[in-house]
């Protein structure tokens, strides 16, 4: 029989305010914008912009992946934080997709539906973007009475199709193969394979504890 996971929840965790994670978690945002206002980004200011925007959605996709992993494996439970994380990465995509739209492609909606059906990895994107906006209008008690909790926790299980195709977005982004969206592709995959992994575990366990 598997043992319970000792709680190892640092006690400051549990106080911690929740407000402050968005207030925490979207810092970075500020910094860039402010970098971009203050011409301090480099000869192509809208492409860094974009792209360290979009890699902030990415993170804090991961870090909400990661609670369930960190509750059942490390006893540290950040549950009360992952519908901030989760609206977080959605705030980063949308800034992400918004300065896409607006400061590099001006708003041409022809070019922009042009790009997304010629570019595999916009495609890609853009699924990852239109989960996130259906999971994000739904954070909320009002959706989840009126989706029922089963049918909200299935909604809510989209965001690993999300967090795939933002992995792919970003993999198939770069013309060379750099580490760095191989690593991050590598840390999604490591864990949607865990919550794969994870049920047959449980049934293997309770098979053997029934025999």
């Amino acid at each position: 029989m598997r043992k319970p996971i000792t709680n190892r929840t640092p006690a400051w965790v549990n106080k911690f305010p929740w407000y402050a994670v968005y207030i925490i978690g979207l810092l970075p945002a500020m910094w860039v914008f402010y970098m971009a206002f203050s011409n301090q980004l480099g000869g192509n200011p809208v492409r860094t912009l974009e792209h360290t925007l979009g890699i902030w959605a990415l993170r804090f996709i991961i870090i909400g992946l990661m609670v369930t992993p960190l509750r059942k494996l490390a006893g540290i439970n950040l549950l009360r934080f992952r519908r901030a994380f989760g609206l977080i990465a959605f705030y980063y995509a949308a800034l992400h997709f918004s300065v896409y739209a607006v400061l590099d492609q001006g708003l041409a909606m022809d070019r922009i539906i042009n790009d997304i059906i010629k570019r595999p990895y916009i495609i890609a994107g853009m699924v990852a973007f239109v989960i996130l906006i259906a999971l994000a209008m739904t954070s909320n008690s009002f959706s989840i009475k009126k989706l029922g909790g089963k049918g909200w926790s299935r909604l809510h299980k989209l965001v690993y199709l999300a967090a795939a195709s933002a992995a792919l977005h970003f993999v198939l982004s770069v013309k060379s193969w750099p580490n760095e969206p191989l690593i991050y592709a590598g840390i999604i995959a490591v864990l949607l394979g865990y919550r794969l992994v994870d049920p047959i575990k449980k049934r293997m366990s309770h098979s053997a504890a029934l025999s």
